[in-house]
C-alpha cells in the first residue's frame, strides 16, 4: 500500500483500540519494519502491540461461553464483555484456550490485509532485546524483530508528531543488520538473522500474527 494509505491505517487501528472495548487492554502501539523506514509502497505493515493481563476473571461467564461455544478461558484470558458481544471473533490456541493475540487480530484487521501484529505482555524495546538474546542463544535467527519501530500510542496518549514523521518518511533508520549489531550481536550474526527475517516476512502473505510472553 502507499505509504500515506498505510499511516492512515495505523491511525484508524489506535483510533478502535482508543474507542472500543478490545479482547485484552493495550498499553503500547508501535509501528516497525517497512513503513518506519519510510519505504512507499510499503509492502507489508508491522504493527506491535503491548497488552496487559486481565485482572480477576470471571468464572461464571467462562463456564457459560465454553458451554455455547467450546472454548475455554473468556473471562480470564480475554474479557467476557467483548467475548460475548463478539464471539464470531473469538480465536482458540491449539488447547482450546480463548488466545489473546489471535483475538486482537481477528478484532483489528481484515484476513486479506497486508498486516502484521505482534502481540507480547512486555514492550516493545523490551522484547526486542529479550527475542533477540534467545534467537542467538538458541540459533533460530529467523525469531528476530525488528528493532526499528516508532511508538505511536502509549496508554491513552498519541503522539501526533509520530505520524507526521511517518508520513514523510523523515525517520533515520540503520539498515536491520546494523540494528541488531548495536543490540549486541556479533556481525555475522546480524546479517544472517537479517537475512532470516527477509525470507519470513516474503513468505507471509495477508493479515498474520505472532503472540509472545516475557
Amino acid at each position: 500500500m502507499e505509504r500515506d494509505r498505510a499511516v492512515d491505517r495505523l491511525e484508524s487501528l489506535v483510533d478502535q483500540i482508543e474507542r472500543e472495548p478490545m479482547p485484552v487492554p493495550v498499553r503500547e502501539v508501535w509501528a516497525f519494519g517497512d513503513v518506519a523506514l519510510g519505504l512507499d509502497p510499503v509492502e507489508r505493515l508491522d504493527v506491535y502491540l503491548t497488552k496487559d493481563v486481565i485482572m480477576g476473571g470471571d468464572d461464571e461467564a467462562a463456564a457459560a461461553f465454553e458451554a455455547e461455544y467450546g472454548i475455554k478461558g473468556v473471562g480470564t484470558s480475554v474479557r467476557a464483555e467483548w467475548a460475548e458481544a463478539s464471539p464470531d471473533r473469538v480465536r482458540a490456541s491449539d488447547n482450546g484456550y480463548a488466545a489473546p493475540a489471535k483475538c486482537l487480530a481477528a478484532e483489528l484487521v481484515d484476513d486479506d490485509e497486508p498486516v502484521h501484529l505482534e502481540v507480547c505482555n512486555a514492550s516493545f524495546e523490551d522484547n526486542v532485546r529479550q527475542r533477540l538474546q534467545g534467537a542467538l542463544a538458541r540459533d533460530a535467527l529467523g525469531e528476530v524483530l525488528d528493532p526499528r519501530g516508532v511508538c505511536l500510542w502509549v496508554d491513552g496518549t498519541r503522539d501526533d508528531e509520530a505520524f507526521e514523521r511517518l508520513r514523510a518518511g523523515s525517520f533515520a533508520m540503520p539498515t536491520l543488520a546494523d540494528a541488531l549489531c548495536m543490540l549486541g550481536a556479533e556481525e555475522d550474526a546480524a546479517t544472517a538473522a537479517a537475512e532470516a527475517l527477509q525470507t519470513r516476512r516474503a513468505a507471509q502473505d495477508g493479515a498474520s500474527v505472532r503472540g509472545d510472553v516475557v
